[in-house]
């Protein structure tokens, strides 16, 4: 198939559907996968995926989505360095409604704070460069996909001689949480629908561990209904044969080595750290740390930012619904209080967010 039609065909998707049925009649017990990426989790949900599959074979959405995970404490820095009326706060749309412990970007800006949207970190270091007398905070939020372009803004400012351009980085790598996440009998997963877009950079080879501590399945797959129901096939016939191997369904973007020169210039900027995840908590080795030769950039080094202690209000569930323990339908706070126009949780709020994607589709 060489076109995006092609992979939306509804004959052929049921007739994947179809042989799914006859696969999981051989299972000799219920199976859960998880797909850790939001862009997965809105085309599940957009697509009717779950409507097509035997009560057996469950999909369960897991922290694929970067502005979901990212912690309250992260968005209170973020407004506290809008606070500074010097500063310019750039930032990607899908950050702007993301509650902190008592506001939120789109607040702070409608109060008088300076946030402008970017499509582009190197939006914001032309912002730098256009407001010589300002400095400008770029909010850093994302996982392996994301990391490689601001990394390279830094690099690019370098280059500028710019001192008035930093990152507030808050940044993620996707294995780590996969390894937690696997090791939980709670969940009980058989299977990963391993993220596309990361996989691009990472490539597939960096499941291999995963595979190997657990004997768990793999298989990188793409976002259009074909694609996701291949991926599942896939799963199904390894736990079928009692193989566990990674497999690249999403061939014609994903390679075994990934994306040398992004891996590159993330490695030259960024170096590992510890990093907490909304709803799982400090998770060792799983952020990226601006390095110690590119400090006048960390926005944590240069604004030595001092918060109080986070708040997060008690009834929003994001926390279980990004570990895959509570489906959006059965927090008390969703499409009542949580909406996307009057959201509780970042998982209502952002485009990738579970959610929201239930709010908008499933419903």
């Amino acid at each position: 198939m060489k076109f995006q039609d092609e992979f939306r065909d509804r004959a052929l998707v049921q007739n994947m559907a179809a042989n799914i049925y006859h696969m999981a009649e051989r299972l000799q017990s219920p199976v859960n996968f998880m797909e850790v990426c939001g862009t997965h989790t809105m085309s599940i949900y957009q697509y009717g995926i779950r409507s097509l599959l035997p009560e057996n074979v469950r999909l369960v959405s897991g922290p694929g989505c970067p502005v979901c995970v990212t912690p309250i404490g992260y968005v209170d820095k973020a407004l506290a360095s809008a606070a500074d009326l010097r500063n310019i706060i750039a930032t990607f749309g899908d950050m702007l409604r993301v509650p902190g412990s008592n506001s939120s970007l789109m607040e702070m800006r409608a109060g008088g704070a300076d946030i402008r949207i970017v499509y582009s970190p190197l939006d914001a270091v032309a912002l730098a460069q256009n407001n010589p007398e300002r400095r400008v905070v770029f909010l850093g939020v994302g996982f392996e996909t994301t990391a490689p372009t601001i990394a390279a803004s830094i690099l690019h400012a370098v280059q500028l001689n710019l001192n008035n351009y930093c990152v507030l980085t808050a940044h993620k790598t996707m294995p780590v949480p996969m390894d937690i996440l696997t090791g939980d009998p709670e969940l009980n997963i058989r299977g990963y629908l391993c993220p596309a877009h990361v996989s691009t950079v990472i490539g597939g080879n960096a499941y291999k561990p995963l595979v190997e501590k657990y004997k768990i399945p793999c298989v990188v797959t793409g976002f259009e209904p074909a694609d996701v129901m291949q991926g599942i096939e896939m799963l199904l016939a390894q736990i079928l044969r009692s193989e566990s191997r990674v497999e690249i369904q999403y061939s014609r973007a994903v390679s075994w080595e990934g994306n040398p020169k992004a891996q590159a210039i993330l490695n030259q900027v960024f170096v590992p750290c510890n990093a907490v995840w909304r709803g799982l908590g400090m998770l060792p080795g799983s952020g990226l740390a601006i390095r110690k030769e590119y400090a006048s950039f960390d926005a944590e080094r240069v604004l030595e930012l001092d918060v109080p202690e986070a708040f997060e209000n008690p009834a929003c569930r994001c926390g279980e619904v990004l570990k895959g323990k509570l489906s959006p339908f059965d927090c008390p706070l969703f499409a009542g209080a949580c909406t996307p126009e009057t959201a509780v949780g970042a998982c209502m709020v952002s485009s990738e967010g579970t959610c929201a994607a239930a709010y908008k589709y499933g419903r």
